[in-house]
């Protein structure tokens, strides 16, 4: 007998339910409110967020449900362009990311953390791709799934760690029968980005149907759109500091910049006006004034990906009520990013002769004078020059990731009594990520091509390196991620009788579970050395650790029909885990629900639950890697030069008190700052609470109308972050809010300025891993389906169908605090964005509805896509962009069902060609936010899909 289930999106969330552990053959049948179900033939059905086996599909936790006629209305192949537009996910790494990139695609449930939200298919593990432990949503089959269930809170009970902000369950069509087969192909109205993809699965009964197998495979392909190709992100913005932009960009110029530090006399150079000087044409120089490099048009804005998945699952009843199944893909993603040429910055000791040649008489002049002043080893020929040159004879900056991941599972299940089920399985998964970088540059050899030690090269002018020089200072680096976990899992499920007045059976769950997580990060050697100039280097990552689990759930239903109450139950769920990680050893999750129907119009619900999240590999054994976040340097902001402690602040830790820079912008010369980050091997767990309560309508005086509301609170305590929130924040924390030096927000900037007082290369700021934040959300979830006949045919096909669906979110509260020993310093993220602490907007409303026409064999939908407005996160900084406006999409598609075997579909996303908000220094990437706000402009699609 084959054993699958699903659940199709027109059920209520009210009415969608808890993951089956075990149970026998299935077979689909109707419930009264016209939603599909799974249930057995002993009535039993499957449910996401429990493992107990039911005989309804009430539910004490909120679950939202998007059904695959969603990925076929919107034209989606990639599982992120829905996922992301629900109302309860800010979006994580997608297809916009250029950098920060990855090659990924990420969710991040209540903008809780991509690390904080457990991704299943089929109610089981995926496989994850590097030391973080996340799931990247390409490794699941869109055109496989049948539905998607979002349940909110912890869940760590039910399903182990990283269940703090709540599961998304993507579960696959297991039924199939046949063979589907189909593409999709998509194009953006500027006649660029496409995207196609093709797919076939074959499934089908073999042996008198004891058996089930289906085998299916997918290309997609998606092609790149550079941010020169839009004229929104073609020039970099940055704030004019009078509420306008300005033409933005960075520092370091194609031709050359060099700025000079030392004690020398300027009396008479160049050097003299600001320190710095730039080169218009080889070898003559002049004094910097503002120039900026534009590097936007060389960034990605659509990410390309070529992508290719297969796989396959079968079950077998190899004996009477006892099937043995198995499980298998493999999935290859090919995802690069592209940014400008490698900008060299930094100390270099120049030899002057060496360079002579490559200058007019005139300025090496001033360089000589430079040295010939100075009061340490004048005369010598040797100059220390701070230098930066955009190197675009590499050509552009490419990272690829190849990502190979496959996972295997093989599991037995079936009856031990009438009454009591088993399902036990083991699951392998191995992910390896090979990634290149090219157009990078050797600090070794482009410092050796300076001082004299190698052959000379010529960087004081646009053009100048010529190919040989070019491939003296070249340098190619390679990474590998390799990630593995191992899961063992048992359990035992069945019922005990009940308390008669029509009550349902007692249901419970039992088991055992063991996990293992590996994963390990091999940098190049030159990378993590300090050598490559142009990508972020890091050290090796490598650990492991295990846990050991038992678990159990009850559900009690106290009261039936028979009582004059329609239905009261109460549900519970514990789970021990005891980690091999000292830091963490044994804990507890549980939770607790109660459901109430006096009528079976109206369903009351809650639950409260206790969740934890383990570190993961990256937070426990990450060496420390180079980062460049946006950030703004206190002491280079002109309005703190009235502040005596900040000054104090500034001077103690690395500001020359009698600096000209100092609180000037010339104390910070690019928006970024660099930074070291890593991981912290004493890590202790997360621990979460969360509740919700709402209630569920369905009256029956208005049939096809269900109605859900939901109010959830999710509290994450001794939450891992980076010291102080990142290194923003802790600029913030030192200097603004803690104020002393002997704060550990204070001690990692002390040495982490140069001789000018300039945060840099020099000697980064150690920002690790630590227990020291807190995470809170709050809000509500409402949910509307109604579904009618009506009385209006335009095909012809007699009864046509009014379809309308509305989900959407109220963020009350979604609030980062760096530091939980400093419940002053909040930073309040719902209806905010920006870079000091919430990135991604989080606006206070947020929903997604569709209404759709079914008229026999054709349906036109059309969706709307709802944000509202958001204000900047940084009260203490006055952007430009302080306020972006509600935002509105429209989307329209049809689908139509040309024969039993053929359907086609087609639509425009973006209807009304909405642009994304432009934004200035307050930026993500590409002048907005481009994972939030549509990019790419009116974007078509067509598809087709047979079955036989």
């Amino acid at each position: 007998m084959k054993t699958y289930s699903f659940l199709k999106a027109s059920a209520a969330p009210a009415v969608l339910g808890l993951a089956l552990l075990a149970a026998p053959a299935y077979a689909q049948d109707q419930v009264a409110d016209g939603s599909r179900a799974v249930i057995d033939q002993s009535g039993f059905i499957v449910v996401t967020g429990s493992r107990i086996a039911r005989r309804n599909l009430e539910s004490a936790a909120p679950i939202a449900v998007v059904s695959d006629e969603e990925f076929k209305l919107s034209g989606t192949v990639n599982v992120e362009n829905v996922i992301n537009t629900l109302p309860q996910v800010v979006p994580g790494t997608t297809s916009f990311s250029n950098n920060p990139g990855g090659g990924v695609a990420t969710l991040n449930l209540r903008g809780l953390g991509s690390a904080r939200s457990l991704v299943l298919v089929n109610g089981r593990r995926q496989m994850f791709f590097d030391t973080s432990q996340v799931v990247d949503l390409n490794t699941i089959p869109s055109f496989l799934i049948d539905s998607v269930d979002v349940v909110t809170g912890g869940a760590s009970a039910v399903y182990g760690s990283d269940a703090v902000a709540g599961v998304v369950n993507f579960r696959l069509k297991q039924d199939l029968e046949g063979v589907i087969a189909g593409g999709q192909y998509g194009l953006t109205e500027e006649g660029d980005g496409s995207r196609y993809n093709a797919y076939v699965a074959i499934g089908g009964g073999f042996d008198d149907d004891r058996g089930h197998a289906t085998v299916y495979a997918e290309y997609y392909n998606r092609s790149e759109i550079y941010q020169g190709a839009r004229s929104y992100t073609n020039s970099v913005l940055g704030d004019d500091g009078s509420g306008g932009f300005v033409p933005g960009g960075s520092s370091t110029l194609p031709s050359g910049v060099i700025r000079y530090f030392g004690d020398g006399d300027t009396t008479g150079t160049d050097f003299d006006e600001n320190g710095a000087v730039v080169f218009d044409e080889p070898g003559n120089f002049r004094a910097r004034n503002g120039d900026l490099y534009n590097y936007g048009p060389a960034n990605y804005l659509q990410v390309p990906q070529e992508r290719y998945l297969m796989g396959g699952f079968a079950d077998y009843e190899f004996s009477e009520g006892h099937t043995v199944y198995a499980e298998v893909s493999f999935v290859n993603n090919r995802v690069p990013n592209e940014l400008a040429a490698t900008p060299v910055t930094g100390s270099f000791a120049v030899n002057l002769p060496s360079i002579q040649s490559f200058l007019t008489p005139a300025d090496y002049a001033q360089l000589v004078q430079l040295e010939a002043t100075e009061t340490t080893d004048a005369g010598d020929d040797n100059i220390e020059l701070f230098l930066q040159r955009r190197v675009v004879e590499t050509g552009g900056r490419n990272t690829l990731d190849e990502r190979s991941a496959f996972r295997t599972l093989l599991g037995f299940r079936g009856d031990i009594t009438d009454n009591l089920s088993y399902d036990a399985y083991y699951s392998y998964a191995r992910t390896r990520n090979g990634n290149i970088q090219s157009g990078n540059v050797s600090r070794s050899a482009f410092s050796a091509g300076l001082d004299g030690t190698g052959t000379a090269i010529n960087v004081f002018g646009p053009g100048t390196l010529t190919a040989t020089a070019v491939d003296q200072i070249s340098i190619l680096a390679q990474n590998t991620d390799i990630s593995v976990l191992q899961v063992v899992s048992g359990a035992i499920n069945g019922t005990l009788g009940n308390f008669g007045m029509g009550a349902d059976d007692i249901g419970f769950a039992v088991g055992v579970e063991y996990r293992k997580m590996a994963s390990e990060f091999i940098p190049d050697t030159a990378l993590s050395s300090g050598d490559v100039i142009g990508f972020n280097g890091g050290l090796p990552t490598s650990g492991s650790y295990d846990v050991k689990e038992v678990f159990a759930e009850l559900r009690v239903p106290l009261l039936g029909p028979d009582s004059g109450i329609h239905r009261l139950e109460a549900n519970g769920a514990a789970r021990y885990s005891d980690y091999s990680l000292a830091s963490v050893g044994g804990v507890w999750t549980y939770a607790g629900g109660v459901e109430f129907a006096p009528i079976p119009d109206i369903t009351f619900r809650g639950q409260y639950q206790s969740a934890v999240r383990a570190p993961n590999v990256g937070e426990l054994f990450g060496g420390q890697s180079q980062g460049f976040p946006g950030a703004t340097d206190p002491c280079a902001v002109p309005a703190n030069a009235t502040d005596a402690t900040i000054r104090a602040l500034c001077v103690a830790t690395g500001v020359p008190s009698g600096s000209s820079a100092l609180f000037t912008t010339g104390l910070q010369l690019n928006t970024q700052i660099q930074g070291l980050f890593g991981g912290n091997a004493d890590l202790q767990e997360e621990k979460s609470t969360s509740y919700t309560f709402g209630a569920i309508l369905q009256p029956s005086f208005v049939p096809g109308l269900s109605l859900t509301v939901d109010y959830f609170n999710i509290e994450v305590t001794g939450a891992i972050s980076v010291l102080g929130g990142g290194l923003a924040n802790s600029l913030n924390l030192c200097y603004n809010v803690i104020q002393d030096i002997n704060s550990p927000y204070c001690q990692v900037f002390a040495n982490a300025r140069n001789a000018a007082g300039i945060l840099d290369d020099t000697n980064p700021a150690q920002i690790l891993a630590a227990n020291t934040a807190k995470l809170a959300v709050e809000g509500i979830d409402l949910e509307v389906n109604y579904s009618t006949p009506i009385g209006l045919s335009l095909t012809g096909a007699g009864e046509s169908r009014l379809n309308f669906n509305f989900l959407g979110t109220y963020t009350k509260t979604n609030a980062f605090t760096p530091v939980e020993d400093l419940p002053n310093e909040v930073n309040e993220c719902a209806g905010k964005f920006g870079q000091l602490a919430c990135g991604n907007p989080t606006p206070k409303y947020k929903w997604t509805s569709r209404v759709s026409f079914i008229d026999g064999p054709l349906t036109t939908s059309l969706r709307w896509r709802h944000m509202s407005s958001v204000t900047d996160d940084d009260a203490d900084v006055d952007y430009s962009t302080e306020r972006l406006p509600a935002y509105n999409l429209f989307d329209l598609s049809f689908a139509l069902d040309v024969n039993d075997n053929l359907t086609l579909s087609m639509g425009a996303n973006n209807l009304l060609n909405k642009k994304p908000f432009t934004i200035g220094d307050n930026q993500e990437q590409a002048n907005t936010y481009p994972s939030t706000y549509d990019v790419l402009g009116r974007d078509y699609f067509v598809s087709a899909a047979i079955k036989f």
